[in-house]
């Protein structure tokens, strides 16, 4: 975000796969021998792994466990552990214990087909305790090896949202902080509509009537969808020509984490005139360290990582062993100078604080709650990095639903619309914990008694439909074309219909000022990230070329996400970059193309055979 402010979907960790009766067993993962873990910026390499591993089950991507070579099909279900989470996809895996499978980490009990598995002595499979019920995996003997009990996953720190009781405030600061009103009804200029489906989440945010972001969940993205999250990872291998290192931690690629994002210990680590070390000089191969996503994986690409972890409030991002102090830019300088006021009094002694847009106005008391709950989970979070000795997931970010209200949520929003009861109540509850004063802007919208869907009322699959086109018209009859390539997103302006009533120049313009708008809208809207190349139709007049790159800067400024946009080149081309943090509209939302691998041409039978 442009504000400093961090964003952000939770992964199952697991690192081997059941196997069908018949089918060789995929190796597990080992596990390092037990032994203190070293702490981040630690030069010393983990133990090594003790000869003659198990092939105990271990916990499956799903969720569940897996025998080391079990007979029994995969158990399949639904799961259920929590009212927020009443959807997360359950897991099951074969040999458990004595013929039983491991509990996996939520509600439901499923059972996996019979079936025989190479026996070694110990025959008692993995188990995985978390939260929630059991799943039964095939009946017979497990495929352990002799005395290789596998340990069970850690159940990872959830986020804490709120405390328990909430800040009591006065009429008065109840009345400012509901914002501008005209006749009870609240007046911003944002809505945000949440519709939970059987298969997914949808989030739309709509401006006026305009659908300008979208969020999609999916329980399938638990392990892609992981940008927040914290990991015990070990070092794989260290790249001197990269400047990288890559990370094991438990998800189905290694992750990457490149030397800026690396921390260090001064007093351990020698560097040369002062600049920050080489990575082999900090990383060693099977170290392990704590780590947090900030970029999710795409495509072939691994997730990003850094050492440099933060947990994001309501109000205040807590950055641990860090002296990070800053404030957003959003906010007018009087207000800046209140809060560091407040900051100097609250700020933790060994942490960093980052206070969010959301904090204006807000009481002292209350900043101060936030970053109390936050340093207590980060005590929590070390706790449990200090006693893992393999990969695995330690802290786990609330889901989209939540997050996004955490982030987004304030007195510009005249209403949030939830057409799930349960979720509902949960939203209700955490916004009259941290903003009561907006609690009734939260609404259930009930699919039962409503004449149409909620996203059908308020036109968003129209408008969705319309954002997966690559062209895209503009109010006064021109276009944009919009191409996407591995390297680059690029977008061709038109005039297109557009033939204006003056001069060529004036047209020219008025169709620019009109593209800019519309792009900020897509960028948003497709959450198009990388680097972007735009092609204005080209001006003459340099004070128009001007105009049209401010203009499009002030659209981008209702972005929270962090552009960065260059005046318009030689060649007339505006070239930008938008963080990305993970896919982007089409591609959450489309496969690619099985005849044309998603070049969009099919080849003459006669070339291809």
């Amino acid at each position: 975000m442009s504000d400093t402010e961090s964003n952000p979907p939770r992964p199952t960790g697991g690192t081997t796969e059941p196997t069908t009766s018949g089918a060789p067993a995929a190796p597990a993962r080992p596990a390092a021998e037990a032994a203190p873990r070293p702490k981040i910026g630690d030069s010393r390499p983990a133990p090594p792994v003790p000869a003659g591993g198990s092939g105990a089950g271990g916990p499956s991507p799903t969720g569940g466990s897996s025998g080391g070579s079990s007979g029994g099909q995969p158990g399949t279900g639904q799961s259920r552990s929590s009212r927020r989470r009443r959807r997360r996809r359950g897991g099951g895996g074969g040999g458990g214990q004595s013929g039983q499978g491991g509990q996996n980490a939520s509600g439901s009990q499923n059972q996996s087909g019979s079936g025989k598995s190479g026996q070694g002595k110990g025959g008692q499979g993995g188990q995985n305790r978390s939260k929630g019920g059991q799943s039964k995996g095939g009946q017979g003997k497990s495929g352990q090896g002799k005395g290789g009990e596998r340990r069970s996953a850690p159940t990872p720190v959830e986020a804490v949202l709120s405390d328990d009781t909430p800040v009591e405030l006065d009429d008065e600061t109840l009345e400012r902080r509901r914002g501008r009103q005209r006749k009870g009804r609240a007046i911003g200029r944002y809505q945000m509509n949440v519709h939970v489906g059987p298969d997914a989440t949808h989030i739309a945010i709509l401006e006026g009537r305009s659908l300008v972001e979208h969020f999609v969940s999916r329980p399938s993205d638990d392990v892609s969808q992981i940008h927040g999250n914290i990991y015990v990872g070990r070092v794989e291998n260290v790249l001197p020509g990269m400047e990288a290192a890559f990370i094991d931690i438990a998800t189905p690629k290694n992750a990457v984490l490149y030397r800026s994002d690396v921390q260090y210990d001064p007093d351990d680590i020698e560097s040369k005139g002062g600049d920050q070390p080489r990575i082999e000089d900090v990383l060693k191969a099977r170290q392990l360290i704590v780590c947090q996503v900030t970029k999710n994986p795409i495509a072939h690409k691994g997730a990003r990582l850094t050492q440099e972890v933060s947990l994001p409030g309501r109000f205040v991002v807590l950055v641990p062993n860090s002296r990070t102090f800053g404030i957003s830019k959003r906010l007018p300088d009087n207000e800046r100078k209140r809060l560091r006021q407040i900051l100097d009094k609250v700020k933790p002694e060994r942490h960093g604080l980052i206070v969010r847009t959301a904090a204006e106005n807000i009481t002292a008391d209350e900043i101060e709650r936030d970053v109390a709950r936050l340093a207590r989970q980060w005590e929590q979070i070390e706790a449990l990095a200090a006693e893992q000795q393999r990969p695995g997931l330690i802290y786990r970010e609330p889901e989209m639903a939540v997050r996004i209200i955490r982030e987004e949520f304030n007195s510009e929003y005249r209403s949030v619309l939830i057409d799930d009861r349960a979720l509902f109540d949960d939203m209700h509850d955490y916004v009259a914990a941290v903003a009561p004063a907006l609690v009734d802007r939260v609404q259930f919208f009930d699919p039962d008694t409503e004449s149409l869907p909620m996203f059908e009322r308020f036109h968003v699959t129209e408008q969705l439909v319309k954002a997966l086109d690559r062209k895209v018209w503009l109010p006064s009859g021109g276009s944009l074309i919009i191409e996407h390539t591995e390297a680059l997103t690029v977008i061709d302006v038109n005039t297109g219909r557009n033939v204006g009533s003056s001069s060529l120049e004036e047209t020219v313009f008025r169709n620019n000022l009109e593209a800019a708008e519309e792009i900020a809208r897509q960028l948003r809207l497709r959450d198009i990230g990388g680097i972007i190349v735009i092609d204005f139709v080209d001006m003459e007049v340099k004070e128009n070329r001007d105009k049209v790159v401010k203009a499009f800067r002030d659209a981008l400024s209702r972005d929270k996400t962090r552009t960065q946009v260059f005046n318009i080149s030689e060649l007339g081309l505006v070239e930008m970059t938008r963080k990305r943090i993970g896919e982007g509209l089409l591609e959450s939302v489309a496969d690619r193309c099985d005849h044309c691998d998603g070049r969009g041409l099919l080849l003459p039978d006669e070339l291809v055979g």
